[in-house]
């Protein structure tokens, strides 16, 4: 695996992919169509940008290429509750289904949580906190009428980002989702994703651009911020993934073709990368990945990347300096920032090919 942990100062390496970003640069909603938000266009063999529209996709990709959409659905996860005994306000994020009426959690009210921890979500449903799990997360336990779906169904609210700056709406329930969204599971949407409509993807399958689906369920570890650990360990915070048999012959009869693999976001990229071989053929299954990809990093699968613009000293930041220099990457942000794009989950996307 080409991941090298940092062997310098935590505080310089996360410095290396810091840039200031003016507030109102942050998108607190998506561009309506979708397909009307911006693209920079990276080209890794030349010098300077592009910049475009995202619905011209189907004019800068060629025929014979293929798109890596990740299909995860993002859950309505966000419950909100009073504590019993009390009534302080509380809130649960679920993160993933442990067993029968078992979430992890990550539970937010004032006071020290505590295994037995009640929490009141009305309409008789309770949860209850177990034991702790590994950093803020909990097992909760859930009681009351119906299934722990309905009641998100019902009751749940969708797990924006905390950079943008206002509740939930009935219109994030599509606004936060991808139009190809199939399986649930995320707790935070595949952003690059989301600039696809399905005019749009027509438009693609009729210029002779292939399409395959992968799955990666995001957690809310992808807003956390690099800890010494993760930098020193190599490793991120886990994520399921599933790569079909299908998928994987699609992207390997690609290649042999002499197509590009265009993965949509940094989670195609990072599925992509945890099912190649040191050979770089794709193996089919299901699991967790923790792969923290950096530079230095040679990718074995994907050749081109369609990405949105991420928060300063991550991890996705990294991923995407892995794939085009460090230098090159920082410089497009600043251009994007002196031309206008809106950046994050619901702003503007990059091509780099």
């Amino acid at each position: 695996m080409n991941v090298v942990p940092g062997s310098g100062d935590h505080d310089q390496v996360l410095r290396d992919y810091d840039y200031v970003l003016p507030p109102e640069a942050v998108a607190q909603r998506p561009a309506q169509p979708r397909d009307a938000s911006r693209l920079l266009i990276l080209r890794r063999d030349s010098a300077g940008v592009e910049h475009r529209r995202f619905c011209d996709l189907p004019h800068l990709l060629r025929r014979g290429d293929l798109l890596v959409l990740n299909d995860t659905r993002v859950i309505p996860a966000r419950l909100l509750g009073r504590k019993l005994p009390g009534g302080g306000r509380a809130e649960l994020l679920l993160v993933r289904r442990r067993g029968e009426g078992l979430w992890e959690a990550m539970p937010r009210m004032s006071g020290r949580l505590r295994p037995g921890q009640e929490i009141d979500l009305g309409e008789g449903a309770r949860a209850r906190l177990v034991r702790q799990l590994e950093g803020s997360s909990w097992e909760i336990a859930f009681q009351g009428p119906g299934d722990v779906d309905d009641l998100l169904e019902r009751a749940g609210h969708m797990p924006l980002p905390p950079y943008i700056r206002r509740d939930d709406t009935p219109e994030d329930r599509s606004w936060y989702q991808t139009v190809y969204a199939e399986e649930p599971g995320a707790v935070a949407a595949p952003t690059a994703g989301l600039h696809f409509t399905p005019g749009l993807l027509r438009e693609l399958t009729a210029a002779g651009i292939g399409i395959t689906q992968v799955t990666l369920h995001i957690g809310p570890g992808t807003f956390r911020p690099l800890g010494r650990a993760e930098l020193a360990g190599g490793e991120l915070h886990g994520e399921f993934y599933r790569l079909s048999s299908v998928a994987a012959e699609t992207i390997a009869g690609t290649r042999a073709a002499g197509g590009r693999v265009v993965a949509v976001g940094t989670t195609s990229v990072r599925l992509l990368e945890s099912c190649a071989s040191a050979a770089g053929e794709l193996i089919p299954g299901e699991g967790e990945t923790r792969l923290f990809i950096r530079p230095p990093y040679v990718f074995r699968i994907a050749d081109a990347l369609i990405t949105n613009f991420h928060l300063p000293r991550t991890s996705l930041l990294m991923l995407v300096a892995a794939f085009v220099e460090r230098e090159r990457v920082l410089a497009a942000y600043r251009e994007a920032l002196a031309e206008g794009y809106r950046f994050y989950s619901y702003g503007d996307a990059m091509l780099i090919l």
